[in-house]
């Protein structure tokens, strides 16, 4: 990704992996069989990446004095490196919010699931970010709704199992997220920080794995009993990312994580494995 063109690294392509959420339904609701339900599904992750990167420079152009002087953002955000101009940076704004307005023409439903998440970036970037509690939950959220406009292009409820299992697994990688950064660069990094702790967002960590777990868990033996081999890979995944965080000191990134580490990816391809087994079984 290193070597894209400044312009799309300001998108942050990378980060697009997040948006696989709004697959979730798909998979869960046995329609990925269906060809149309597959269309409908891919494109919600195309507005969500166009949204999700309209976001990305948003808060970027909001950050960059702050960015400036972080030692790795400096160098590595477009913006604060100086690879990309402010103006520039306005007109890729327009392109991509007026990108996912078009989208409305077609799926004015899921759309609007997308301008509420859009939205919700808007006060983060201005105001949640600063507050404490509220910034995790705020990102979690965003999650949430990855999922909830999946199951609105296929015209499928959001199960409540997934509603309560995607917020508590969003909430354990954001406070993962927020522990990271006060390990390597404690306040400094952001002004929320100077709330929490270490100990804090550890515990916020446990009881949103554990809630992660449980819930999925319950999910799984009350309405899919057919993809309780899942299970088990559900708990490595979140014992392996853990163990990034602690032994590699990784983290900060959930994404980076991800594509660093060949046996989180070995895990995820085997829970896709394991549930399209007890669906289709």
């Amino acid at each position: 990704m290193s070597n894209l063109p400044p312009i799309l690294r300001l998108m942050r392509p990378k980060q697009w992996v997040k948006n696989v959420f709004v697959f979730a339904p798909l998979l869960f609701s046995g329609l990925f069989t269906e060809f149309e339900s597959i269309l409908n599904a891919i494109f919600v992750f195309i507005i969500f990446c166009l949204g999700s990167s309209a976001t990305y420079v948003l808060n970027d152009y909001m950050d960059i004095d702050n960015d400036k002087k972080h030692p790795v953002k400096s160098k590595t955000r477009p913006l604060a490196s100086g690879e990309v101009s402010k103006s520039q940076a306005h007109v890729l704004m327009v392109i991509l919010y007026g990108s996912v307005g078009l989208f409305a023409l077609f799926y004015p439903s899921v759309v609007a699931v997308v301008a509420s998440y859009l939205l919700l970036n808007v006060a983060y970037t201005f105001y949640l970010k600063h507050q404490p509690v509220l910034d995790v939950f705020t990102i979690a959220i965003g999650f949430v709704l990855r999922v909830y406009a999946g199951a609105v292009s296929l015209e499928v409820p959001l199960s409540s199992w997934m509603f309560i299992t995607t917020l508590s697994l969003a909430l354990y990688l954001a406070s993962i997220k927020r522990r990271q950064e006060l390990m390597k660069s404690g306040e400094s990094a952001r002004n929320v920080l100077k709330h929490y702790s270490v100990e804090l967002v550890d515990k916020y960590a446990e009881m949103s794995a554990t809630c992660a777990i449980l819930f999925y868990s319950l999910f799984i033996i009350s309405d899919k009993p057919d993809m309780v081999y899942t299970i088990p890979f559900v708990l490595f995944g979140l014992y392996r990312y853990w163990f990034i965080v602690e032994a590699k000191d990784s983290g900060e990134s959930p994404t980076d994580a991800l594509f660093a580490d060949r046996l989180l990816q070995l895990t995820i391809l085997g829970w896709c494995g394991a549930c399209f087994y007890g669906l289709v079984h």
